[in-house]
């Protein structure tokens, strides 16, 4: 439902904010988690990352392109770049290593704009990710779309809108999102053919203006919701600020997880079935740092 009023009670879109976000691709809502959430979202995604550290020890370790990935069961966790490096990049899925990170799935302020852009009433967890880009050491992420990543794995891709809840101040200097401002409206578009692993994941440069990119400085506690389709990335952090943040993709209900094979309908908790192995293969690498 698009609301026609410009503020009030209701977290749904109004009728300019679902204009903009089908001429852009993006939407942005600052400061809709306030500081005292914000510090223990901050505290959960740390837990988060301690318990995901653990689970790597035992996990199946494999690299791609020279980047390390370790899926222990149907979690996977990407490490940064560096061949000695410790530190973790990325975590999917995450929702089931800390209870408020779990609870985020209900939030109104995400589910109730996510209804509009889903195109749905009744909707459900497609994926979720953990981005931990540390101070000094956090890398970036080439231009790429997610819809790619997830279209051998799902029928509905242009049904799977992206909110990321940003835990730190984002800015340019500590690697902020960056997206290029209507690259929606061309659907998926091709790889690009360079002989990597990987190299197909990101987006051809001929197929996109690098002009129209914005690069979304927000402060902590803003939601900032994003296309499946939309050309995005990142720089690395070369400052002493972290800039953490999760990412959760919805989809219509009544689907599986993207990994876990596991439904997840918004408000109604977890319905489970076995989820299959999972393998480490490019099928499963939607676990990027943006």
């Amino acid at each position: 439902m698009i609301v026609d009023r410009e503020a009030g009670t209701s977290f749904e879109l109004t009728s300019a904010e679902a204009r903009r976000y089908e001429r852009d691709g993006f939407l942005v809502r600052k400061a809709a988690f306030d500081t005292a959430e914000i510090a223990r979202l901050r505290q959960a995604a740390e837990r988060a990352a301690n318990l995901a550290q653990a689970l790597s020890e035992g996990g199946s370790s494999y690299i791609l392109d020279g980047k390390r990935f370790v899926d222990s069961g149907y979690v996977t966790i990407q490490f940064e770049h560096a061949a000695s490096s410790e530190a973790i990049r990325v975590i999917e899925p995450v929702h089931q290593l800390d209870s408020r990170l779990e609870a985020l799935i209900d939030d109104p302020r995400l589910v109730e704009p996510m209804r509009c852009l889903v195109g749905k009433e009744n909707i459900a967890l497609w994926t979720d990710k953990l981005n931990l880009k540390r101070p000094r050491e956090g890398s970036g992420f080439g231009w790429h779309q997610d819809s790619p990543y997830w279209l051998h794995d799902c029928a509905h891709v242009d049904q799977l809108p992206n909110v990321l809840l940003a835990f730190d101040d984002a800015t340019d200097a500590n690697g902020c999102l960056r997206v290029i401002r209507g690259s929606h409206t061309r659907g998926c578009l091709p790889g690009r053919r360079d002989g990597t692993q990987l190299g197909g994941f990101y987006t051809d440069p001929g197929h996109f203006d690098e002009s129209q990119q914005v690069s979304l400085e927000v402060p902590a506690g803003s939601l900032v919701f994003f296309s499946p389709h939309m050309v995005h990335g990142s720089l690395p952090n070369n400052s002493d600020q972290p800039r953490r943040a999760i990412i959760l993709t919805y989809q219509p209900s009544g689907y599986p997880m993207l990994k876990s094979g596991e439904m997840r309908n918004v408000c109604q908790g977890l319905n489970q079935t076995k989820p299959e192995p999972t393998q480490p293969t490019s099928r499963h690498l939607s676990n990027k740092l943006s």
